[in-house]
């Protein structure tokens, strides 16, 4: 039940950056919600911009996609990555990797790479993204199974509260291979981010925290498929369709609700 005497947390939604198979970018996306027609022709894996060459080429799926949002929001907002804090929120961070883990644990754990690991972790594109933006502000990292957005969410927003002016939110997963794949029905590339201010320009949201249960998956989130991000995605098809709300789920039971006021 919601707390009728506990004021909601604000932000101004500056900008978004979206990446998901076939929709590589927020107005690919905005598009296929208000037209139902996929573009053609459009890259078929990120390509984040802020890594050299080198690194780009080796950075797993997982990296990409959460640098290839994250600055695409950063750019559309004409804001410097390297002045913002950030949150990065992942279900699993990269399971192809995990899986290989598993792999190599059960054969010969002794020639396990140590950069594949490394790479693994749910916390491994906040640092790539520290280190590519020359960002020397607060970045922090939360995994939180199903409510990894929500939790992201509202971490971003006490930021605000607390006195940031501006928050940059990123959520992305990967799908899951081999063994893993029949424990947890993982599939697609997803990765969203928005950038959070005080008092920008853009969409104005109030959340709130509650009971109930989340939003059924509208355009997006049926396009998305099983990525574990996919429970972000009722705010971003409510961004795309200019709906005035949208409800995450939140945890067991627990759902958060996102007013939406358009200027």
């Amino acid at each position: 039940m919601e707390s009728a005497d506990v004021n909601p947390l604000t932000a101004t939604i500056e900008s978004v950056g979206y990446w998901n198979n076939g929709l590589p970018s927020w107005q690919h996306a905005r598009d296929f919600v208000a037209t139902g027609t996929m573009p053609e022709g459009v890259a078929t894996k990120p390509a984040p911009q802020l890594l050299p060459p080198n690194e780009r080429r080796r950075a797993p799926e997982s990296v990409a996609v959460a640098l290839d949002v994250a600055l695409a929001a950063c750019t559309d907002a004409g804001r410097d990555p390297a002045t913002l804090p950030s949150v990065f929120t992942s279900t699993h961070g990269d399971l192809s990797i995990t899986d290989y883990m598993c792999a190599m644990l059960a054969s010969d754990p002794s020639a396990i790479s140590p950069t594949r690991f490394h790479n693994s972790v749910h916390n491994a594109a906040a640092g790539y993204w520290t280190i590519g933006a020359h960002c020397m502000q607060a970045a922090t990292a939360i995994s939180a199974y199903d409510a990894s957005f929500a939790e992201g969410l509202l971490e971003a927003l006490m930021q605000l509260e607390a006195g940031a002016e501006a928050v940059l939110l990123v959520g992305y997963d990967t799908g899951a291979t081999g063994p893993l794949r029949s424990v947890h029905d993982c599939s697609g590339l997803l990765g969203g981010a928005l950038l959070l201010s005080r008092s920008g320009n853009g969409p104005c949201i109030s959340v709130r925290l509650g009971d109930g249960e989340a939003d059924t998956p509208g355009t997006l989130g049926r396009h998305a498929g099983t990525n574990p991000m996919a429970p972000m995605l009722p705010l971003f098809d409510a961004l795309a369709a200019g709906t005035a709300q949208a409800t995450l789920h939140a945890g067991p039971g627990r759902v958060m609700s996102v007013e939406i006021a358009y200027g």
